[in-house]
């Protein structure tokens, strides 16, 4: 039996990168608790100061396949390249001039969410079936695969 995993990311504004990465992946905000219309609802009733509100957010998979994303606040920023990054999986299943103009409308819809393009790698068959690198609005690298 396979155990499940959760993306974690640290964040300086969880709300807002996780809003982000909803769009990169298509997930939704994690519903609040049974019995609460809101998550601001369940943590007013739960006693957490209000100030606290953004300091976590939770994504998953509204089809119930994929992992859960984690966002922690973190008092410091990103400081270096991530040693580890998820793909997002833009143009499956397509190939050549097909793909990459999957790839540049993902990307160019990610660019006006506040991501930044940084680099296309292009086609070479047979090893390379091209991408696009970019970072989300804190920094955190991917891949547009």
């Amino acid at each position: 039996m396979a155990i499940s995993v959760q993306v974690t990311f640290d964040a300086s504004d969880p709300r807002a990168l996780a809003a982000f990465w909803a769009e990169a992946v298509g997930y939704i905000r994690q519903p609040p608790p049974d019995g609460f219309g809101s998550w601001e609802e369940a943590l007013a009733a739960f006693g957490v100061p209000e100030r606290e509100w953004n300091s976590r957010a939770a994504l998953v998979d509204p089809d119930g396949r994929g992992p859960r994303f984690f966002f922690q606040q973190v008092p410091e920023g990103k400081t270096a390249k991530n040693r580890l990054h998820l793909d997002v999986r833009a143009a499956a299943g397509l190939s050549g001039d097909e793909r990459m103009a999957a790839l540049e409308r993902k990307c160019d819809q990610l660019v006006a969410l506040g991501g930044t393009r940084l680099y296309r790698v292009e086609p070479a068959p047979p090893m390379e079936t091209g991408f696009i690198t970019m970072a989300d609005p804190e920094g955190n690298e991917f891949c547009l695969d």
